[in-house]
C-alpha cells in the first residue's frame, strides 16, 4: 500500500504555478478540468470544457488563473481518493491532465539511453548478454557522446567510423543522425494519472519504467506547458526487434502523465524544462530500492527541435499533442542475479518527480490486471454535451 499528499505531490513552490488537471466526478458522471488552487480543485469545466480547449488559449496561464468555478474537494482528500486499493467510488479522484491531445514520445534522446537501445538490439532481448556487450560497444564508441550535435559534419564521420566497424546501429542512426526518433506512445484518453496502476504486458521479463518530461504542444505548434511521466518500456520485446515498438510501448496503462500540467508563465518557462532534473524511485514488495536521476541539462536534442520534428508542414495535430522527451536514466543495477540487471516485480511503486513539477506515483500491475480503458473522446463529448459545456 502507498499514500498520496500534497507534499509529494506539488511543485517544490506549492500552488505558485498555473496549475491544470483533471478529476473525475462521480456526481456528474464524468471528467472535469481543474484549477489546482490552495482552496482546492476548483472546476472550470464551464469555461474551459477540455485541456486541449485551455491549451488553444493564447495566454493558457492567464486563462486558468481567471477561470473560476465551485470547489469540488482539497488537493489531499481527492489524492487520498484517488489510489484504487482504498477509493470510495462515490466521491471525486485524479485522472490524467491531460485529454484530446495525441501522446508521442521522442526516443534515445540522450547518450546514455542511446548505448542502451544499442545493447538491447545486439543482445536481442537476453539481459544476461546486456553487461559484455555494453562493455563492447562503450570500447568502440565511448559513453559520453554529450558533446555531440545529431546530424552534424562529426556525427556524420562518427557514423561512417562505426558502419566501417561494424558496430553500426539503428538506434545510433536516430541518436546522432539528423532525424529524431517521434512515435506513438498512447491513444488519447488512455494515459493514467498519479496513483493509478500503470501497466506491464504479462509477456515480458526484462521492462523498466522511464521518466520522462512531457511537453503539451498547441496545434499550432507552441508549447504551452510540462508534465511528467512514465514511458513504461518492455526492454526484451523491443531488443527482439525494433518493429515490435508498439507492443514494447503502447499496452493498457502503459503510459503514466501526471500529477498536473505546470503551464509557461512568469514562474515556469521552457528554459525551466531544459535545465530540469528528474529524479526516480522505484520501491518493491521484496524491500529492493532503485534511485537515478535524468539531467535534461544532458539532452542530445532540444526540446524545442524535438517539437518541431514531431508537428508543423510535415504533420499536424488539431487537438494539440503531449511530447514525452526521453531519458538519460537507464537501470541496470542488478536485482535477482550477478548481471541478470534490473526489471520490475508486480507491486513496484515508481515515483517520478521534479521540483517544479512535482511528483507522478504509480503501482506497477500487469496491463491486463489494469482498470481497462473505456472511457474514450466519444463518451467525452457526450458528458460535455450533457453537461452543455459545449
Amino acid at each position: 500500500m502507498f499514500r498520496l499528499d500534497a507534499h509529494q505531490t506539488l511543485p517544490v513552490d506549492g500552488f505558485q504555478g498555473a496549475l491544470v488537471g483533471r478529476v473525475w466526478h462521480p456526481a456528474i458522471g464524468g471528467p472535469c478540468v481543474v484549477a489546482v488552487r490552495e482552496e482546492g480543485l476548483v472546476d472550470i469545466t464551464a469555461r474551459h470544457a477540455t485541456v486541449r480547449d485551455l491549451a488553444e488559449m493564447p495566454d493558457p496561464a492567464t486563462a486558468l488563473r481567471a477561470a473560476t468555478g465551485p470547489v469540488l474537494g482539497p488537493l489531499d482528500a481527492i489524492l487520498a481518493n484517488t489510489i484504487p486499493d482504498t477509493r470510495d467510488p462515490s466521491h471525486p479522484w485524479l485522472l490524467a491532465p491531460l485529454d484530446l491531445q495525441a501522446v508521442k514520445a521522442a526516443g534515445v534522446t540522450f547518450a546514455v539511453s542511446m548505448l542502451e537501445r544499442v545493447i538491447e538490439e545486439k543482445a536481442r532481448g537476453n539481459p544476461e548478454a546486456a553487461a559484455a556487450i555494453r562493455a563492447g560497444i562503450s570500447q568502440v564508441i565511448g559513453d559520453d557522446l554529450s558533446r555531440l550535435k545529431p546530424g552534424s559534419p562529426e556525427a556524420m564521420q562518427l557514423k561512417q567510423v562505426l558502419i566501417a566497424q561494424g558496430a553500426w546501429s539503428q538506434y545510433l542512426e536516430v541518436g546522432i543522425g539528423p532525424d529524431a526518433e517521434i512515435f506513438t506512445k498512447a491513444s488519447p484518453m488512455s494515459a493514467v494519472g498519479t496513483g493509478m496502476d500503470a501497466g506491464l504486458h504479462r509477456i515480458s521479463t526484462w521492462n523498466n519504467p522511464e521518466p520522462e518530461v512531457v511537453l503539451v504542444v498547441a496545434s499550432d505548434g507552441r508549447i504551452v506547458g510540462a508534465t511528467l511521466g512514465n514511458d513504461v518500456n518492455l526492454r526484451d520485446v523491443e531488443g527482439r526487434s525494433a518493429l515490435l515498438l508498439g507492443k514494447a510501448k503502447d499496452n493498457n496503462a502503459s503510459a503514466a502523465l501526471g500529477p498536473f500540467v505546470r503551464l509557461f508563465d512568469g514562474t515556469f518557462t521552457l528554459d525551466d524544462v531544459r535545465s530540469t532534473v528528474v529524479s526516480l524511485t522505484v520501491a518493491g514488495e521484496d524491500g529492493f530500492l532503485l534511485e537515478g536521476s535524468s539531467s535534461l541539462a544532458q539532452i542530445s536534442r532540444d526540446p524545442a527541435d524535438l517539437v518541431r520534428q514531431m508537428i508543423g508542414p510535415h504533420h499536424q495535430y488539431p487537438d494539440g499533442a503531449a511530447l514525452y522527451l526521453g531519458t538519460m536514466f537507464a537501470p541496470v543495477k542488478d536485482r535477482d542475479s550477478p548481471g541478470g540487471g534490473f526489471t520490475h516485480k508486480i507491486g513496484d511503486v515508481v515515483t517520478i518527480s521534479a521540483p517544479a513539477l512535482g511528483g507522478l506515483v504509480n503501482r506497477m500491475r500487469h496491463a491486463d490486471a489494469c482498470p481497462p480503458w473505456t472511457y474514450g473522446a466519444s463518451h467525452l463529448m457526450r458528458h460535455l454535451a450533457r453537461r452543455g459545456v459545449l
